[in-house]
């Protein structure tokens, strides 16, 4: 079925890359493993044992990942009490991450996907990205690049499986729109 506008002038709505159910990543292998910045690396399937994982996918090395730091962070934020761990995946070894994140490393869970691995297994091709895992391994929704309308689809997925509420995108706070950078560059 093709677009048409309702009224003279409409313009088409923004493409759709990755919602809750029109989800760009794959879902990735249980044996995957993700390296935490402190403690012992574990394999996907152990990290999921009791909780579902939101994957907030980022490239050090990129300006895009910096102007979407403070936006993930409210959003991992309004999340910190549900059964979903929040956490960054940083394109880089521990001490990039580290260094990019800051105090934000040590707030929320942090792993290191210098050889991304991860990313690669995820099937994602531009950063940032925000992922959600479910406990069963599957992915519930993701999306990639900072176009706010998908990523609140992706929070409200979210939201919707912890019974929670999803926070405010976009805020006024947030970057404009933008595509993101290469994931495998």
């Amino acid at each position: 079925m093709h677009w048409r506008p309702r009224y003279p002038g409409q313009l088409p709505p923004e493409p759709r890359r990755g919602l809750a159910c029109g989800v760009v990543a794959t879902d990735p292998p249980g044996d995957l493993v993700l390296r935490p910045l402190k403690g012992d690396e574990r394999s996907l399937r152990e990290w999921l044992t009791n909780f579902n994982l939101a994957l907030f996918v980022i490239d050090p090395f990129t300006n895009e990942s910096s102007w979407i730091l403070e936006t993930a962070a409210r959003v991992m934020r309004v999340f910190s009490g549900t059964s979903t761990r929040t956490t960054w995946l940083v394109t880089g070894d521990k001490d990039e991450a580290q260094a990019f994140l800051g105090e934000l490393a040590a707030e929320f869970l942090t792993f290191a996907d210098p050889d991304r691995s991860v990313v690669k297994a995820l099937g994602l091709q531009r950063l940032p990205a925000f992922v959600v895992i479910r406990a069963d391994g599957t992915v519930a929704a993701a999306t990639e690049g900072w176009h706010p309308n998908q990523w609140k689809a992706v929070a409200h997925e979210l939201a919707r499986m912890n019974a929670w509420a999803a926070p405010e995108l976009p805020h006024p706070s947030d970057p404009v729109p933008f595509e993101g950078s290469p994931a495998l560059a």
